[in-house]
């Protein structure tokens, strides 16, 4: 066997000694020759084609091989266990690591210490499977400066949708044990989509309370929060004001779908509503008269989404089947289709823009941004680490809120440029899945909601620097 030289040998022992609290693994050499000398006996007692000189050389290439994947095993828990130390220390402060400093230190510095050519490349090996770890502490400059005003908790369940009204009074409204949540355009009406395979629409009239002399703004809530959930709640017969009022009786219901109603939204002026459905198919109703007016097929498997455009008569609707559709509803003869295929997995979301773009969302860990009048192919990506759910655009600031199945939300411009990340810690921010985020334009306070499985809504203070948003 290869001997190795009394400098390497003495590195590799103290390297040992001061990891021996944590994985010990020693091998003495009368004890590998004696493993060795066994391995030679088997070998000669079994029946192969290969000399004898043959395989005793494979064996020893392989002993070496495998003592460099011990040594590099041992570098990479203790690699490891120091990244998650340092973890728990910097969320006990509440501060943030420069990921280029950690890595100029200890990698490359465990990295200059390599014996040999398979030593280096077996590092590179291991490092691939620790990037993701090292990735996680890397402090990008934030483009944002982002604060949580308000927590909405009540439900008793996961909460899959949210909206904001467009007119005043600011009115959140929280989806759980329903679908989506939409607010009319103009009026005191909201949209919801259910499981029962039925849409529903609700009338409700907010009345806010008369402020009080003395009043603790820092107390003082963000909006109105209305809770459409089937909560059994009191109606108010208990003691104490009822500060959710609740709504039992549906205006109107849209039926005829077959299956889950997934998703549903107001076409512009607000007198049609357009549903999408696990049965592959969307369909458009009048809202006075209730009534089917288009059947929109054509998706392969189920519907996740659906949004109308804010000034014009389009419609865009998500599937599992990787695409997302383009309606054309703005000549009353004629309905056209456009079929895109920019993602590789579910499309969880397309969203309009108040210009000429729609924004796409999907479970293959992209954001895609598309021009209406030239959709052959995204004019940006954005490529992220987890999937991406129900996503919303800034009308004012063009800014992509991205809620994500890791508990984050992200901030990107509309050239795919990141501008910030939500603050997540375990005393604020989410604690599960992010399903999705809706912005609010007329609330200095409260400008960006976003809702999850952890069962609260939760309002931010964005605010984007001026010459950010000039870009």
């Amino acid at each position: 066997m290869p001997v190795e030289s009394g400098s390497s040998a003495a590195s590799r022992q103290a390297k040992q000694k001061r990891k021996s609290h944590s994985l010990s693994i020693r091998r003495t050499n009368s004890t590998e020759q004696e493993r060795t000398g066994l391995q030679r006996e088997m070998l000669e007692g079994q029946d192969s084609k290969l000399p004898l000189s043959l395989r005793s050389n494979l064996l020893d290439l392989f002993g070496q091989i495998e003592r460099e994947f011990e040594n590099l095993y041992i570098e990479n828990i203790e690699l490891r266990r120091e990244i998650e130390t340092l973890n728990d220390r910097l969320t006990a402060e509440g501060q943030t690591i420069d990921g280029g400093d950690l890595t100029k230190g200890a990698l490359k510095t465990k990295a200059s210490h390599s014996t040999s050519q398979l030593s280096q490349k077996l590092k590179t090996t291991y490092k691939a499977s620790t990037s993701k770890i090292v990735s996680s502490f890397k402090a990008t400059t934030s483009r944002a400066v982002c604060q949580l005003v308000k927590e909405y908790v009540g439900h008793r369940d996961g909460i899959w949708d949210l909206s904001v009204t467009r007119t005043q009074p600011v009115v959140l409204g929280t989806a759980s044990a329903v679908n989506s949540i939409k607010f009319h355009p103009t009026e005191q009406m909201a949209l919801t989509a259910s499981g029962d395979q039925t849409a529903h629409i609700w009338r409700y009239m907010v009345q806010l309370p008369t402020p009080q002399p003395v009043a603790d703004i820092s107390q003082t809530p963000c909006d109105d929060d209305i809770d459409f959930s089937d909560k059994d709640e009191a109606d108010g017969d208990g003691e104490g004001p009822n500060e959710c009022p609740s709504i039992r009786m549906a205006s109107t219901t849209l039926r005829s779908h077959q299956g889950v109603v997934i998703a549903a939204d107001w076409l512009v002026g607000g007198k049609q509503v357009v549903t999408a459905s696990w049965d592959r198919a969307a369909n458009l109703y009048d809202v006075e008269t209730s009534e089917l007016v288009h059947s929109l097929t054509g998706h392969d498997q189920e519907l996740t989404h659906c949004c109308t455009h804010p000034t014009q008569r389009l419609v865009v609707t998500s599937s599992r089947d990787t695409t997302f559709r383009l309606w054309d509803f703005r000549d009353p003869s004629i309905h056209s289709v456009n079929v895109f295929q920019g993602h590789t997995d579910t499309v969880t979301s397309a969203v309009f823009t108040v210009g000429d773009n729609v924004v796409s969302g999907s479970d293959d860990r992209t954001v895609k941004v598309w021009d209406l009048k030239n959709m052959r192919s995204p004019i940006a990506t954005i490529r992220t680490d987890s999937a991406v759910n129900r996503i919303s655009v800034s009308v004012s600031q063009r800014i992509i809120a991205l809620p994500h199945d890791n508990r984050q939300v992200r901030l990107f411009d509309m050239s795919g440029v990141r501008l910030a990340r939500l603050p997540h810690s375990n005393r604020q921010g989410h604690r599960r899945m992010v399903c999705c985020s809706a912005w609010c334009e007329d609330n200095s306070s409260c400008n960006l909601f976003s809702c999850g499985f952890d069962r609260q809504a939760i309002g931010w203070n964005i605010n984007i620097p001026a010459l950010l948003q000039e870009k």
